[in-house]
Formats: structure tokens, C-alpha cells, sequence
């Protein structure tokens, strides 16, 4: 009869998981071995490498594609304000182009009527066919006279308009003229002239007279009843 010595069975499972843990260190170590061997974690490396290189280019794209879009909107935002300004100015332009047809109209108007008024003989002399006086608010008195040569194709005639006007002052009479004197006057068909004359307190107007002078002599006058 033969005696054999049994190893505990704590001892045995250490001894056990000693060769397991041996075992999956030789395994491990292989694995590294051989992949080292095949070049496997260079290779890694390298394609890690490349993609960084790779990333690197497409950011610094990226940046040049975004400083290129910032750029256009710029662009786009300046067309756009050239547009807005040059829309605004051609509506000026035509709201002036307007308005200048408008007095066009208004100037033909006034000389087809005048035009009217000028006899189709010659001779004559000069006349003042347009005599107008308004007292606006009793402290203002708004004039305009209307001066033709009555003949076609007259010379130029260099004269002085002079007006005056008299009336009641506090009761007592009253006159006065420009206060810068007669009016220059140059014509040579037709010329209008108008101004305004400010009153003085508690004056009443009750004839307005228009006289046109060459030099010291009266060529023509009206006077109007206000």
C-alpha cells in the first residue's frame, strides 16, 4: 500500500490561478510580439498621423472657405446698400423731373397768355397790363405787376419800376414806396415782377400806383382802388 500527500484545496486553486495568470501573460505577450511583428501598430500610427495631417488641412480649407463667405456677404450687403441709394436717387430724379414739367407747363401756359395779349401790329409803346395788390392779414401787402412792349420783336428796354402806396395812418394820410426804392426793370417782350411790402401798425391802404421810367421820364402807369 502506497501513501501519497495531498496539497489543500486553497493551495491548489492558487496554484491554479498562478498557471492560469502565466498563461494569459504568454498569450498577451505573444499577441504584442506578433503584432509588432506585422507591422500593425506602425501602420496605426502612420494612418493616425495621416488623418491629423488630413484634419489639419481641412480646418485651414474650412477657414479659407469662411473668410471667403464673410467677404461675399460683405460684398453683397455693400451692392445691396449701392442699390437702396441708387433706387432713392432715381426716385428724387423723377419726383424733380416731375415737378419741372409741372412749372414747364405752367411757364407755357403763362406765355401763350401773354402772348395773347400782345397785339399782332406794330408800334405801341410800353404798357403795364398786370397790375395786382393783395393786403394779407392788414400787415402785408403782396404785389406783382406785369410789364409788356406791345410789337413784335421789340428792342430791350432798361427802366425802373417804381410803386407806391397811400392811404389812412391812425387816421391821418399816408404814403409810402419800396423801401429799396424803384425796382430795376429788363425786358424785351414781357417781364413780371412781384415782392411783398410790410405795413405799419394801424394803417389802412386805399390806392396802389405802378409807374414804369426810362430815366426821369413816365413811360406807362396804372393805379388800382384797394
Amino acid at each position: 500500500m502506497a501513501v501519497r500527500s495531498a496539497l489543500p484545496w486553497p493551495l491548489r486553486w492558487v496554484v491554479l490561478a498562478i498557471a492560469l495568470g502565466f498563461c494569459a501573460a504568454l498569450a498577451l505577450w505573444a499577441f504584442e510580439f506578433g503584432r509588432d511583428i506585422a507591422g500593425l501598430e506602425s501602420s496605426s500610427r502612420e494612418r493616425l498621423a495621416q488623418s491629423r495631417a488630413e484634419a489639419a488641412v481641412l480646418r485651414a480649407e474650412l477657414g479659407v472657405a469662411i473668410e471667403a463667405r464673410d467677404k461675399a456677404q460683405s460684398i453683397a450687403n455693400t451692392s445691396d446698400t449701392l442699390l437702396t441709394s441708387e433706387k432713392v436717387a432715381q426716385e428724387r430724379l423723377l419726383a424733380q423731373n416731375k415737378q419741372l414739367e409741372a412749372e414747364n407747363r405752367v411757364l407755357r401756359d403763362d406765355l401763350g397768355f401773354f402772348e395773347k395779349l400782345i397785339p399782332s401790329g406794330g408800334g405801341g409803346s410800353i404798357t403795364v397790363r398786370g397790375f395786382q395788390v393783395d393786403v394779407s392779414g392788414g400787415r402785408e401787402i403782396k404785389w406783382q405787376v406785369l410789364v409788356i412792349q406791345p410789337m413784335k420783336n421789340p428792342g430791350e428796354f432798361n427802366g425802373l419800376l417804381e410803386l407806391s402806396f397811400s392811404g389812412l395812418q391812425n387816421g391821418k394820410a399816408w404814403t409810402t414806396s419800396l423801401p429799396d426804392g424803384a425796382v430795376p426793370l429788363k425786358l424785351r417782350q414781357y417781364g413780371r415782377l412781384e415782392g411783398v411790402l410790410t405795413l405799419p401798425p394801424q394803417t389802412v391802404v386805399s390806392t396802389a400806383t405802378a409807374r414804369v421810367l426810362e430815366g426821369v421820364m413816365v413811360k406807362a402807369s396804372q393805379s388800382l382802388k384797394l
